[in-house]
């Protein structure tokens, strides 16, 4: 059996040593971490389903007839409910019968008007609702291995297109063009799709942190950006690189080895225990020292797994320790307005005495 059920265990003994009868969980990682179930929500007024987890007894995913064969596919240990008047009225026949009279639900992912009219039948049914913030982030914080080998595998794939589409850029094309290359070679590869909207960036669009892809074309011997990620059996990867097609300059090639020395120094510091902030400040130290410090004004990085972006934060920020398991990336990056930008970013693993480095292929950064 997969994981799953042993996560739920872990919501269940958090519910009950907080007092609560069960769990809502709308958020579509939150779902599928503890579920396996993969649908995706179409907006977030647009569900595709809520896992029911009481604190004692057996979960239900409650979802629609759409998504009844695939529920009972990816997550056939489970109760699957349908509701065809709507999760609320199923709800309302559900709860007293579990015995759910105080029922937690995600405040982070619920939309005012959803919570609002659980208040309403809260008020009918004599069910007590309490907001919760990031029960199932914490558990989701530490991978475990099959997570890990997820993590790699995704990693993986993503510089093999990059590989792929890099060896077929050339002056002329648009930066549209290169992110519609980079996107569909990602599906015929293999994996479910981008993690996110493939930056493609070019001359001054690259001082941009998150550009969008545009009509301008690539020149030669300008800075070009490419920041990229997919899914593969769920789990994501993302990866930045910056370059030029043909050579580059005096100017490129400081700011690029410069932001490469700060994320190298970042990865050296990582291990168990180390303070995020700390990592933060050790890739930022040596941009400012450069005299560039006002040209990197986000943080160094952020978690990655069944999201593409979440906790933890490399951030000035976030005083909490790391701990092994959890997955970052790092990704110093140079921004100057009119001419371009340099982002560098890698993934890698916090381990005891050090860390993991996720992505093998280092010839587009060691230039």
């Amino acid at each position: 059996m997969p994981p799953y059920l042993q996560r739920i265990g872990k919501i269940q003994a958090l519910l009950r040593r907080r007092k609560i009868d069960g769990l809502l969980v709308s958020q579509p990682e939150n779902r599928r971490y503890l579920s396996g179930y993969s649908a995706l929500d179409h907006g977030i007024a647009e569900s595709s389903g809520l896992l029911l987890i009481p604190a004692k007894g057996d979960s239900w995913l409650l979802t629609d007839f759409r998504f009844k064969l695939q529920a009972e596919a990816e997550a056939g240990f489970l109760h699957v409910g349908l509701y065809p008047k709507g999760v609320l009225a199923l709800l309302r026949e559900m709860l007293p019968d579990l015995g759910i009279r105080t029922l937690g639900f995600e405040s982070e992912y619920s939309l005012y008007s959803f919570a609002e009219k659980l208040k309403g039948l809260g008020a009918k049914i004599g069910l007590q609702l309490l907001p919760t913030t990031g029960l199932v982030e914490k558990i989701r914080l530490i991978k475990d291995e099959d997570e890990l080998a997820k993590l790699r595998a995704s990693v993986e794939l993503n510089e093999k297109v990059f590989d792929e589409v890099y060896s077929s850029l050339a002056p002329g094309q648009t930066e549209n063009e290169i992110a519609l290359a980079i996107e569909s070679t990602m599906r015929r590869m293999g994996a479910e799709s981008p993690s996110f909207n493939t930056i493609v960036a070019t001359g001054p669009n690259s001082a941009l942190p998150h550009a969008v892809p545009g009509f301008t074309v690539v020149e030669r011997e300008q800075p070009l950006m490419i920041d990229m990620g997919l899914i593969l059996d769920g789990y994501c990867s993302d990866m930045t690189r910056a370059f030029v097609l043909g050579d580059p300059d005096d100017r490129f090639l400081a700011i690029h080895r410069l932001v490469r020395r700060a994320q190298l120094a970042a990865i050296e510091a990582i291990r168990d225990g180390v303070v995020a902030a700390k990592v933060d400040k050790i890739a930022r130290d040596i941009i400012a020292a450069a005299g560039y410090g006002q040209a990197f004004g986000h943080s160094l990085g952020h978690g990655v797994g069944l999201a593409v972006h979440e906790e933890p934060r490399l951030s000035s920020r976030n005083r909490k320790q790391l701990r092994a398991g959890m997955v970052v990336t790092v990704e110093p990056g140079i921004y100057i307005p009119g001419w371009g930008g340099v982002r560098l970013e890698n993934m890698v693993v916090v381990r005891e005495d050090g860390c993991e480095l996720l992505n093998k292929n280092s010839t587009w950064l060691d230039i």
